[in-house]
């Protein structure tokens, strides 16, 4: 099967089972992308899901384009992200028509309610997945002899400042940042 083939479907498949959101999709696309085709370690792919949240747009929809443009160029990126673009128009057309005809149902307000856990638990294990790769380097050794100590300061900056502030993401991501180079200018 030919690169671009592979790409669509792999992504076709990120796109059609990824309810919740592009958090949700992260667990998915790192099985495809990291531990089904090795197309990436899970170093690369921790920088992936990072790229993909500083810049505009879905998380799931901008790593389908970085990685198809990783492995196979432009034709690869429009591959991947067709893929994982087409599930999503064709089910929110569908749920929408349905939606709009059934949205007093108590059935299917109950399957709504039923989804919601599972979302969640999807996004936990995207969160703790990226943040054993950001502390220990997605070794497979968590010991805190391994422990980036100065990450872990950052993100509880971070974490502090972002619910008890409410600060900007984007003011958060450039501060952890000019911290993280403030604090490899005092490690050196």
């Amino acid at each position: 099967m030919s690169i671009y083939l592979q790409l669509f479907f792999s992504f076709l498949q990120i796109g059609a089972l990824s309810f919740g959101g592009g958090y949700a999709a992260i667990p998915l696309i790192q099985n495809q992308v990291v531990d089904t085709h090795s197309w990436m370690s899970m170093a690369e792919f921790t920088d992936l899901v990072t790229i993909s949240e500083m810049t505009p747009g879905p998380v799931a929809i901008n790593s389908a384009t970085f990685v198809g443009l990783k492995i196979a160029g432009l034709p690869g990126a429009l591959a991947a992200t067709l893929g994982c673009v087409l599930p999503s128009c064709i089910i929110v057309m569908l749920i929408a028509k349905l939606y709009l005809k059934y949205r007093d149902l108590s059935l299917l307000q109950g399957i709504l309610s039923a989804l919601r856990p599972a979302v969640v638990a999807m996004i936990a294990s995207a969160g703790v997945s990226i943040l054993i790769s950001a502390f220990w380097g997605g070794t497979a050794a968590i010991a805190l002899a391994n422990t980036h100590w100065h990450l872990v300061i950052i993100f509880a900056i971070c974490l502090f400042l972002l619910e008890k502030y409410k600060m900007n993401p984007i003011v958060i991501m450039l501060s952890a940042g000019a911290m993280n180079l403030i604090f490899s200018l005092v490690i050196r």
